[in-house]
């Protein structure tokens, strides 16, 4: 069973949408334990507070690093091992596929969702192993981010998914865009589902998605197609089917 834990101010926000659909139910048969804790829980004054002022001035509230690490010890200090802690910043290294595989291997994550203008920056070089970021751009608050994470990463754990090639054969797992999809009915508003599709000849079949993932990948994403794993018969693909 792989856990990861959440530190947050919101823990019913990702219990919502954690709780639903493939990781719901992935977390209900056992296979992954996934659990909320709300570092409101750890101020000790009657307003509950998390956050105040920067010192040097500026804008906005940081969270305090108080609350945090009692919430953080309240998880670690029942545990054998520290598991892997993640804090989602946009400063952080930008999360990607490769990142998802790497993190599905641990047995178990930490995850520490920061708020206002961000965290005090002590609390971070206390517990945070590494800070991950999922764009450049600015969320409200860590939880969207750690939920992206947890879901691309959950996804991989073996019996999270039907089978493995539920996710071997989608974007970017393989460095490659996905191929197209189509599912009945064989014709709609005059779109008519590629023959290939509906001749049952399986090599026929796999070599049309492999093109069409290849030429998606080139037409929608060419920078990825550096670090895809290409064979000889794809690159002379790419290479005839190369825009003038």
């Amino acid at each position: 069973m792989k856990r990861y834990d959440c530190l947050t101010l919101f823990p019913d926000m990702m219990r919502a949408v954690l709780g639903e659909s493939i990781i719901g139910r992935a977390a209900a048969a056992g296979i992954l334990d996934i659990r909320m804790h709300n570092i409101r829980d750890y101020a000790h004054d009657k307003h509950r507070h998390v956050d105040d002022v920067p010192y040097g001035g500026g804008t906005g509230m940081v969270m305090q690093p108080g609350p945090i690490y009692e919430a953080y010890h309240a998880v670690v200090d029942e545990l054998e091992t520290k598991p892997r802690v993640i804090y989602l910043s946009p400063q952080g290294r930008v999360f990607d596929q490769q990142i998802a595989k790497e993190l599905a291997k641990e047995d178990h994550l930490l995850f520490l969702c920061g708020h206002y203008e961000g965290v005090d920056e002590r609390i971070l070089e206390e517990i945070v192993d590494e800070e991950l970021s999922i764009g450049d751009f600015v969320l409200t608050g860590g939880e969207i981010p750690a939920m992206a994470v947890i879901d691309a990463v959950a996804r991989l754990v073996p019996g999270v998914l039907a089978s493995e090639e539920s996710y071997q054969e989608e974007s970017h797992y393989s460095g490659l865009l996905e191929y197209p999809q189509y599912t009945r009915p064989p014709e709609f508003l005059g779109r008519t589902v590629p023959e290939v599709l509906l001749s049952g000849h399986h090599a026929n079949i796999a070599q049309w998605r492999r093109e069409q993932a290849l030429l998606r990948t080139l037409h929608k994403r060419p920078d990825m197609l550096a670090r895809a794993e290409l064979t000889e018969q794809d690159r002379a693909f790419l290479q005839k089917n190369m825009p003038d």
